[in-house]
Formats: C-alpha cells, sequence, structure tokens
C-alpha cells in the first residue's frame, strides 16, 4: 500500500537528536580526556547493563518516530488516475510492527493470558432463557479449544525461544570477540575467552547477559503475542503491551527535549551570574528565586491550559490529530524546559564564582582577553561536566513528571499514549473487586526499566566526569 511520509515536530527535533549524539560520540572518540572518561564508564558492569537497556529504549521510540499516513483505496465509480487521498490517522513504523496487537482489540478488560473476558454479560441460552457468563475473548486465546490446556501451549511456543537469544548472544558474542582480538592481537577464541570471563577493558559480560535477556524476552513476545494478549486488555480492549511500547517514545520525548530547551537558559544565565556578578547576578538570582516560589505543578499546569486553549481555538492549524497532539507534546516539554531550569542554574553560579578566581583564569584576563573569551575558553568547557551529570539524571526525573502530570489530567493529550494516561486510566479500576492491576503494572515495569538504567547510568557518568572524583581516584 502505498505512503505519505509525515513529519512531526518532535519527529525533527529526534533526528536531529540522534545527529547530534553520533556527532559528540564522534568528537569523545578523537578527544582524548572525553575517550577517557567514557572508558571509565564502560568499565562498571552497571552502567554497560543500563546502556544497553536505554539503547533498546531507544530502538523502540526511533521506531515510533517513524510517521506516515496510508492511501485509500479509491472509491467506487472513481477513476483510477484521480488525485490519491490518504487516511488522516498518522502511524509508524512501530504500529506497523505491531499491526497484529493494534488491531486485534476486545470489547473491554480481559486478563493477561486469559481466554474469556474479565467481565461478566448476560447472554441467550441456546435452549431458552439467560445466563451471567464471561465470553469468549474475539482474539485472545481463540486457537484453543474449550478442553485445550493453555500452560501446555504457551510451553510449546516458548520452546525456541531461549534457542534463538543463545543464537544472537553468540553473534554478539563473535563480534566483540573479533574486535577484542584485532586490538590485542591475539586469536578468536582466546579474546572470547576474555569477554566471558569478564577480562576486558569495557564491561561487555554485563552488555551480553542483558542482550540475552533483552532477545529472550522479544522472542517470547513475538510468540505470544499474537495469540494471547500477553499484559492483558484495557477498558477499551486495547492490548496493554501495545500500549507500554508506545508511551516509551513519549516518556524519551519528554526526558529529551526538555532537557534541551532547560540547557540553554540555565547554562548561559548560570555562567553569566557567576562570572559577571552585580547587577547581572542580583538579576538572575531574583529570576530563579520568584520561579522557585510559585507552586511548579501550579505553573506548569496554568501554562498547559493556555496553551490548551490556543490549540483549541486555532484547530485549522493541524491537518489530523496526531500533528495537534504532537504540538501538545511539544508545548509540554517547552513549559517544563522554561520552568525547570533553575536548579542547574545555580549549580552552575556557584561553580563559575570559585573557577573566576582561579589563577589561568586571572592570568587570561590580566593578558586582555575579553570575557566572552573566557567564557568559552576557560568557563564553559570546565563546568560541562556538572552540565553533563545533571542532564541524565534531570532524565529519569523528567519521565517521572510525565506521568504525575498526566495523572492529574494536565500532562500530554488524551489521545497520546503514554505512562502516565495509561495509569491514569487504570486508576478508577483500582477499587473494584476484583482489582484490574495490569495496567498499572505494566506501567509501572516499563518506567522502572527506564527510570532506573538511566539512573545507573548517571551513577556511572558522575562518577567518570566529576574532576574531583577522578583526582581522588
Amino acid at each position: 500500500m502505498n505512503i505519505l511520509p509525515v513529519l512531526l515536530p518532535t519527529d525533527l527535533l529526534i533526528f536531529v537528536l540522534v545527529l547530534a549524539a553520533l556527532a559528540l560520540a564522534v568528537r569523545a572518540r578523537r578527544h582524548a580526556p572525553s575517550r577517557e572518561a567514557w572508558r571509565r564508564v564502560g568499565e562498571r558492569p552497571t552502567a554497560m547493563a543500563a546502556a544497553v537497556v536505554l539503547l533498546a529504549f531507544a530502538a523502540v521510540g526511533f521506531l515510533d518516530s517513524l510517521h506516515y499516513r496510508e492511501q485509500l483505496p479509491p472509491g467506487q465509480g472513481e477513476p483510477a488516475a484521480a488525485k490519491p487521498l490518504y487516511s488522516s490517522e498518522v502511524l509508524s513504523a512501530l504500529d506497523a510492527l505491531l499491526a497484529p496487537l493494534r488491531l486485534q482489540t476486545e470489547k473491554t478488560y480481559s486478563a493477561p493470558f486469559a481466554r474469556q473476558l474479565f467481565q461478566r454479560e448476560t447472554v441467550e441460552r441456546p435452549g431458552g432463557g439467560q445466563a451471567r457468563i464471561h465470553p469468549r475473548l474475539v482474539h485472545g486465546a481463540r486457537h484453543l479449544q474449550d478442553g485445550d490446556s493453555l500452560l501446555a501451549d504457551v510451553a510449546w511456543r516458548l520452546a525456541w525461544t531461549p534457542l534463538a537469544a543463545l543464537a544472537a548472544s553468540g553473534l554478539r558474542l563473535l563480534a566483540l570477540a573479533a574486535a577484542v582480538a584485532r586490538a590485542r592481537r591475539c586469536h578468536l577464541d582466546a579474546a572470547a575467552r576474555l569477554v566471558l570471563a569478564g577480562r576486558t577493558t569495557l564491561a561487555w559480560r554485563s552488555a551480553l547477559a542483558v542482550v540475552f535477556i533483552a532477545v529472550l524476552l522479544s522472542a517470547a513476545g513475538v510468540a505470544l503475542a499474537t495469540h494471547y494478549h500477553v499484559l492483558g486488555t484495557d477498558k477499551v480492549g486495547q492490548d496493554v503491551l501495545y500500549l507500554s511500547l508506545k508511551s516509551v517514545r513519549t516518556g524519551l520525548v519528554i526526558g529529551t527535549l526538555t532537557t534541551l530547551i532547560m540547557l540553554p537558559f540555565a547554562v548561559a544565565l548560570g555562567i553569566a551570574a557567576g562570572y559577571l556578578g552585580g547587577w547581572v547576578d542580583d538579576a538572575v538570582q531574583y529570576l530563579y528565586t520568584v520561579l522557585n516560589a510559585i507552586p511548579s505543578v501550579l505553573l506548569i499546569a496554568a501554562s498547559v491550559l493556555m496553551m490548551q486553549v490556543m490549540i483549541d481555538t486555532h484547530q485549522q492549524w493541524f491537518d489530523t490529530a496526531a500533528q495537534r497532539a504532537d504540538a501538545r507534546l511539544l508545548a509540554l516539554c517547552a513549559i517544563l524546559g522554561i520552568t525547570s531550569w533553575t536548579g542547574l542554574c545555580r549549580l552552575l553560579r556557584g561553580e563559575t564564582l570559585k573557577l573566576r578566581e582561579l589563577d589561568y583564569v586571572q592570568a587570561a584576563r590580566a593578558f586582555g582577553a575579553s570575557g566572552a573569551a573566557i567564557l568559552r575558553r576557560h568557563i564553559l568547557p570546565n563546568v560541562m561536566h556538572i552540565v553533563l551529570i545533571t542532564v541524565v539524571l534531570d532524565f529519569s526525573v523528567l519521565v517521572l513528571a510525565e506521568a504525575v502530570l498526566s495523572y492529574v489530567g494536565i500532562g500530554v493529550d488524551p489521545t497520546t499514549i503514554s505512562f502516565g494516561t495509561m495509569i491514569n486510566m487504570a486508576r478508577a479500576e483500582l477499587a473494584r473487586e476484583p482489582v484490574v492491576w495490569w495496567s498499572l503494572a505494566a506501567a509501572f515495569v516499563f518506567m522502572l526499566a527506564l527510570v532506573l538504567s538511566a539512573n545507573l547510568l548517571a551513577d556511572a557518568v558522575r562518577d567518570a566526569f566529576d574532576p574531583r572524583r577522578v583526582s581522588r581516584a
């Protein structure tokens, strides 16, 4: 089927961010101090494991950023040469890969691996009368007869998944062993033993273990998700596994784009206040003190509601509902960025106050260097470790912030799938008996994996890039 590529604003920003990350990786490889710092990060097994998990989440988010619209079939009696029409529904490459999960919707709730709906319904009996039963699902476990064993079917379908995980891990081990053998000029089998024994410079063994687990879970999902609702369905019958994977992009967008919006304010105002002092320092301090005095949720709520009113009154700006939801997501990122720069600004101001009194800064000033040159060549490079550490730490905070804001109704658009909207939809079902727990549990597990991985990597980055920790080591 012909498609029309769609480039949403957040898609463009994600692509720019990926290119910038690749450029920074190339620069770090050529810059000896940066290469040494990242080597220290890679020496920690927890950091390598967390990096693999984050790369997996990034791959899911990138696939979900390749958007398109499908061409509609020509209407009855319409000439074939007419201008093609495209659906108003915006899909992504991830939607295409997860088409069975997206399209196989049920009537309402169903538990993980269930054959029947979670709720009873009144049905007519063949011989007359009515009965309250749990109807069979339309898609989930439809291949099973009433007497078939679900456990035996699941075990049979999972039988090949360990072999797939071992094969993928073996290929990865072979590639790593070839790289180690080339670097150390040894045989391939010796390099493989070094990787498995954990005696390489980087902690490749922990990365391989996480790759094995990730491939095992992915293979299990491929084997089961087309036949069962592995994580159940929500109130409107959508597959919870599909919703969880679609929520990854929203979390990544909130965590990364908000940080990029926040950085220019924090860096520029922080180092300017610390180096220039005087009325500039007073003005910056007054500005972030006032912002900190306003309750953050109240400020964000007011800003989001104002943006929502503007979006609702200018519907002609958007061709599809996805573009309108993406505009609200981008507005939320901007609002969070503008309101969350004060902490990093305060840190950079304090560090700059210390740096401007050091000998090399005083010498540059004595030789007639301009203030802009001193800030660019001496101050900014020596505060970048604080910037990098704060960026990684704030990522997890912002992912959690989206969930909290969506929970209270001032987050992303209701049509945007996110962890916060999943939690918001599940909260009303926690009071029922029996409890509908799987939507909340799925959002919790995915958020835990994302945030925990970001925090573990942040700890390693902090230890590697903080000059005081490095000097003590």
